[in-house]
C-alpha cells in the first residue's frame, strides 16, 4: 500500500517499541524493529525502509550516534526523533544532522502518525525530484549519442 510507508522503529525500551509496533500495524503499517543503533544500522542494510523513529537516550550508541549513520549510508530515509523531557537540546542537534522532526516522549499515537505520514511526503517528494532528474540525464546523454 503505497499510502503506508515502510517504518523501523528503534527504541531500548522492549515494551513501549512493541507495543507501538502492533499499534502501527494494526493501523495498516510494515513495521520492523530494532532495540539499539547498531540493529538498526543492520535492519537497514537488509531492508528498504522509508521512515525511521529513533529514541534518542540509548545503551551504547545513543540515537545522535544512530542517526549520524543513518545520514551517512541511508540520506533518503527520513527519521523522527523521540526524546524524554529535559533532553530538548539533543533533539534540536539530532535536528542539525538531519532528523526530520522531534517528538517528546510519550507522544500522542495520532500526532506520532500525522509526523510519519508528513516525513514520508517529504521522502516520496524528494525520490521523485531524483528520479526526473536522473530521466533528463539519461535523455541528455542519449540526446547527445544520437546528434
Amino acid at each position: 500500500m503505497d499510502s503506508f510507508p515502510k517504518l523501523l522503529l528503534v527504541d531500548d525500551e522492549e515494551p513501549f517499541r512493541n507495543t507501538l509496533a502492533k499499534r502501527l500495524s494494526e493501523t495498516g503499517y510494515e513495521v520492523a524493529e530494532a532495540g539499539s543503533g547498531m540493529d538498526a544500522l543492520d535492519t537497514l542494510a537488509e531492508k528498504t525502509i522509508d521512515v525511521i523513529v529513533l529514541d534518542i537516550q540509548m545503551p551504547g550508541m545513543s540515537g545522535l550516534e544512530t542517526l549520524s549513520e543513518i545520514r551517512d549510508k541511508h540520506i533518503g530515509t527520513e527519521v523522527i526523533m523521540l526524546t524524554g523531557h529535559g533532553d530538548v537540546s539533543s533533539a534540536v542537534e539530532g535536528m542539525r544532522l538531519g532528523a526530520y522532526d522531534y517528538l517528546m516522549k510519550p507522544c500522542e499515537y495520532e500526532y506520532l502518525v500525522v509526523k510519519i505520514q508528513e516525513a514520508y511526503k517529504i521522502k516520496k517528494e524528494r525520490d521523485e525530484r531524483l528520479r526526473k532528474a536522473e530521466e533528463r540525464a539519461l535523455l541528455d546523454k542519449l540526446q547527445k549519442n544520437w546528434t
